[in-house]
């Protein structure tokens, strides 16, 4: 282990950030391949997402591919992509429809409940016995209306891991049993996923960053910003602002809203159930890592069933994807690029002594819960 990849206890007490390597180092990238994303929980979709007997999800988490589907008995199953032939992928679509799972190298067919149908020409083998040659599963479970996996059979069930955040997304999100999906867009990123978490989760940089930050910060009472650590999980929520007539450019006069605050739910390691004010949209916002030093930025958009989409709405999602998106992407990639400079070892984090809106308190708690996860002799 280098110095360079050592988060001392003296540098942890004086304040100062995780070391610029933990952003672009190999070996780092190794740990949390194995010691955080293989051993966490993924957001995949949600409920509704496999509403009909075999709705297919594939999620993949890093080199890992696990497709997630609902079988004829309704149970909703997980399973590793991967044929038990010769190591095949069986799909590579995110979203599909299938009666069966049929590998297209040599047509090896499995139920959606996972047990091997077919094999061609395995009728010459002395004792082929199809029982034992099912896809491998892996963990399911539902939270919150949404479906996640976990590769850990032995990985704490998601509601122990988040006491109480269930209960706080109910109370922003009335409609969260009855969401269907509108949009899902995949951003790649030239930044670490831990940046993209960062830039998250501190209204710092709200008033200082860029025009549409400022804009947000206008929706909402930016005064009573709170920004809270809860262990594996974490909220930062803005309360709405008095006299707002308008979001988005668009008149908010008869419109719909899941709520008027500005709602985030995060989830260890690296997914946000959220809602902007004013919108009748729950989003979903994953960073995905596919390297040390890029990601996925995963942006799903769910809206209640049945329901028009108010303009307010449209607006907001056109003012993410366009506007919002874009400015923090920029400030990801460009902080990337100065964690490479041989000018820069480390930060110092802005907390004073009572946290407030611009605190960078659940920064600091994120890195602790980074590091913990792959050097937990030093927690």
């Amino acid at each position: 282990m280098g110095a360079d990849t050592v988060w001392s206890a003296a540098d942890q007490a004086a304040g100062y950030s995780l070391p610029a390597p933990f952003f672009y180092d190999e070996s780092i990238y190794r740990e949390e391949r194995e010691k955080i994303f293989l051993k966490s929980w993924h957001l995949v979709g949600h409920i509704n997402d496999f509403r009909e007997t075999g709705d297919v999800v594939m999620e993949s988490i890093l080199d890992q591919s696990v497709i997630v589907m609902r079988a004829a008995d309704g149970q909703i199953r997980g399973f590793h992509n991967v044929c038990q032939h010769r190591g095949n992928r069986l799909v590579e679509t995110r979203r599909s429809k299938a009666r069966a799972i049929t590998c297209g190298y040599h047509a090896w067919t499995y139920g959606l409940d996972g047990a091997l149908r077919g094999a061609p020409r395995t009728e010459c083998l002395t004792n082929f016995d199809k029982a034992n040659h099912g896809l491998k599963p892996v963990r399911v479970e539902v939270f919150a209306s949404f479906v996640f996996v976990n590769l850990d059979a032995d990985a704490q069930p998601v509601a122990e891991m988040a006491p109480g955040a269930e209960a706080q997304a109910r109370r922003f999100l009335p409609d969260l049993d009855r969401l269907v999906l509108i949009e899902e867009v995949d951003v790649p990123v030239a930044a670490n996923w831990k940046v993209i978490q960062e830039n998250s989760i501190e209204g710092y940089h709200f008033t200082y960053s860029g025009p549409v930050h400022r804009e947000l910060a206008q929706l909402i009472d930016f005064d009573g910003y709170e920004l809270t650590p809860r262990g594996d999980w974490w909220t930062y929520i803005g309360p709405p602002r008095k006299g707002v007539t308008e979001a988005y450019g668009v008149p908010l006069e008869g419109a719909t809203w899941q709520t008027d605050w500005f709602f985030n739910l995060g989830l260890w390691p690296n997914a946000t159930i959220y809602a902007f004010p004013y919108s009748d949209v729950v989003g979903t916002f994953i960073m995905i890592p596919t390297g040390p030093e890029t990601s996925i930025l995963r942006f799903g958009y769910y809206g209640p069933e049945g329901r028009a989409l108010p303009d307010v709405t449209k607006a907001c999602i056109r003012w993410m994807n366009q506007d919002l998106g874009p400015e923090d992407i920029q400030l990801n990639i460009s902080n990337q690029k100065g964690l490479r400079s041989m000018g820069f070892s480390h930060g110092r984090y802005i907390i004073g002594e009572t946290p407030d809106n611009r605190s960078e308190h659940l920064v600091r708690h994120f890195h602790r819960l980074c590091h913990q996860a792959i050097r937990p002799e030093a927690a």
